[in-house]
């Protein structure tokens, strides 16, 4: 899962929770202890989802079919494709819009901007100034994340290119991705 499905499963009511499994891909190893306690509960939530994630058939089913083209990138595409559907579904899982969700979320990162590492903060820096929460919901959203990303690699990865792979096999992504998200929904949303 990527950023938004990971906000998503942190819940509602624990800003600090939810900010430690925004940032969980930042921190290694047991540096996670060095932030407050629920922090730390949202370091771990997001290890867990990533185990739960990587192992589940679904998931892998989709990431199987871009291994091919984008080889140990493709989890990563896939993350980003479920994120996606998710946003493009957005109504069937929240009560407010995904823009005042994201709204509420960037304006939590800013009020605990002390708390975060400088890789952190540049991260949601870098991610409230360009909206990627609300870019997740269309093709060109994801393009340019895409493209975003591709460029971090020098351009090895190739993750310009999966937004036509997405177009391509949209209706099975979205199958899988629908199929997959009730699941970690019965195992990780805090609800």
């Amino acid at each position: 899962m990527n950023f938004l499905a990971h906000i998503y499963l942190s819940g509602e009511g624990d800003e600090l929770l939810t900010i430690g499994n925004f940032i969980a891909d930042t921190v290694r190893g047991k540096e996670y202890l060095q932030y407050p306690e629920a922090m730390q509960r949202g370091i771990l939530l997001h290890r867990r989802i990533d185990t739960f994630t990587d192992a589940h058939a679904i998931f892998r089913q989709s990431k199987h079919r871009l291994v091919p083209t984008y080889n140990h990138y493709a989890g990563v595409l896939v993350d980003i494709y479920y994120d996606y559907f998710l946003a493009k579904h957005w109504k069937e899982y929240s009560t407010i819009s995904l823009e005042q969700y994201a709204q509420r979320f960037y304006n939590s990162l800013q009020k605990h901007q002390l708390l975060l590492s400088e890789k952190s903060q540049n991260l949601s820096k870098y991610i409230i100034a360009e909206h990627w929460l609300e870019k997740y919901q269309t093709i060109e959203g994801i393009a340019s994340i895409l493209y975003q990303m591709d460029r971090r690699t020098g351009f090895i990865s190739k993750m310009q290119y999966a937004a036509n792979d997405l177009c391509k096999d949209e209706s099975l992504y979205e199958k899988e991705f629908g199929n997959f998200f009730g699941e970690i929904q019965k195992n990780y949303t805090r609800y």
